[in-house]
């Protein structure tokens, strides 16, 4: 069965008062992230930030951890909630502003430093684990198989290699693991404890 994947944009319009606050408030030299259907109003701003050096235009995924350029003071995420943006500047140290139904909002330092504490929790969990479950998804771009498997090998746990299309973390109280290992989507572990990034373990 072959899956098709057909873009949707909105049809919100930019407010000519946000346009002119992103003037404003943000430096010189900013990266535009969107999400793809934001990719009409992203497109849009670029062309009226007129005094200002954008050093990215790009899409973001869920999955997705866009490298930025060096000069990049500051990263306009055009999208919706608050989880992409805070994840952003956590992920690359660079400040991070949602602009959200015509609304600019900046990401506080607290809110990142939360993420960091979690992830910390997340690990510490694993290392006191005794049973570790190992996540493959079966999504195009996200299949790992072989990865999980040789981590399998490495562990001195007891380890299990779950595969599922659809990861849902719901379904985590069926079974008696202690700790989850993410193959799957980079952005996962930030948003439970239970999970560490297979990344996070290597390096």
């Amino acid at each position: 069965m072959k899956s098709l994947f057909i873009p949707v944009y909105s049809k919100q319009k930019l407010d000519d008062k946000i346009i002119k606050e992103v003037l404003e408030k943000l430096p010189e030299n900013i990266a535009i992230c969107y999400s793809i259907q934001f990719k009409k109003q992203a497109e849009e701003l670029k062309e009226k930030l007129t005094n200002k050096k954008i050093t990215n235009l790009v899409q973001i995924l869920g999955c997705s951890k866009p490298k930025f350029s060096k000069d990049t003071q500051v990263i306009l995420l055009i999208g919706q909630g608050k989880f992409h943006s805070v994840s952003l500047q956590y992920e690359t140290g660079i400040n991070v502003y949602l602009l959200e139904n015509n609304k600019l909002i900046k990401v506080l330092e607290k809110d990142v430093q939360k993420m960091k504490q979690k992830e910390k929790a997340s690990y510490v969990k694993f290392l006191n684990a005794k049973k570790v479950g190992i996540l493959v998804s079966t999504k195009p771009g996200q299949k790992k198989l072989e990865r999980a498997i040789e981590l399998k090998k490495k562990l001195d746990k007891k380890s299990y290699v779950f595969i599922s299309n659809n990861i849902n973390v719901s379904e985590f109280e069926n079974f008696k693991i202690d700790s989850w290992v993410n193959t799957a989507c980079p952005r996962m572990d930030l948003d439970d404890v239970r999970i560490v990034n297979i990344d996070k373990l290597i390096k």
